[in-house]
């Protein structure tokens, strides 16, 4: 069994397999079926992550918790907006591309920020055992949610969400 830290690294390489599909696209219909795709995938995994992994990052009270978790709740916003913006255009066009680039952009920060910060930091003070446990939990919320199904991909207040998780 994998710990959550390995099967959100998983994710974050698919993220940008998905988006190098994007690059390697031949058409608006390939376009269209690579992004429905990939943007689903980014909305499900922000909603795993607020679930399980925040929650527990800021009961741990890691070195700079209330700060990882607001930024990451920021831009789970910005990347659900950017999606959100997509689905008003046509695949290829221009403003669909800007809002593709958009979510590109945050989710490439956010990736980043995640991978050496947040999940280094949250390895530090979080054991094997708790880790093993919270992975489980992600390969059963994705099982429980095919394509989403009962997920509502809605922003979230970061300020709130702090309040109610920690």
């Amino acid at each position: 069994m994998d710990d959550i830290t390995a099967l959100i690294l998983d994710d974050h390489a698919a993220f940008r397999r998905g988006f190098a599909r994007l690059d390697d696209a031949e058409g608006d219909e390939q376009l269209a079926a690579i992004w429905a795709s990939l943007a689903l995938h980014l909305d499900i995994h922000a909603e795993a992550e607020e679930l399980i992994l925040y929650p527990q990052l800021l009961r741990k009270r890691t070195d700079d918790a209330e700060e990882e978790t607001d930024d990451a709740i920021r831009d789970h916003n910005k990347i659900r907006d950017a999606i959100e913006a997509s689905k008003g255009h046509p695949a290829g066009s221009g403003e669909w591309w800007k809002a593709v680039w958009d979510a590109r952009r945050e989710n490439s920060e956010h990736l980043a920020e995640e991978e050496d910060e947040v999940l280094p930091d949250f390895r530090r003070h979080a054991g094997m055992e708790l880790r093993l446990e919270l992975g489980k939990r992600w390969l059963t919320f994705y099982g429980e949610h095919p394509s989403g199904r009962g997920l509502e991909f809605t922003d979230k207040d970061p300020k709130r969400y702090i309040q109610e998780n920690s």
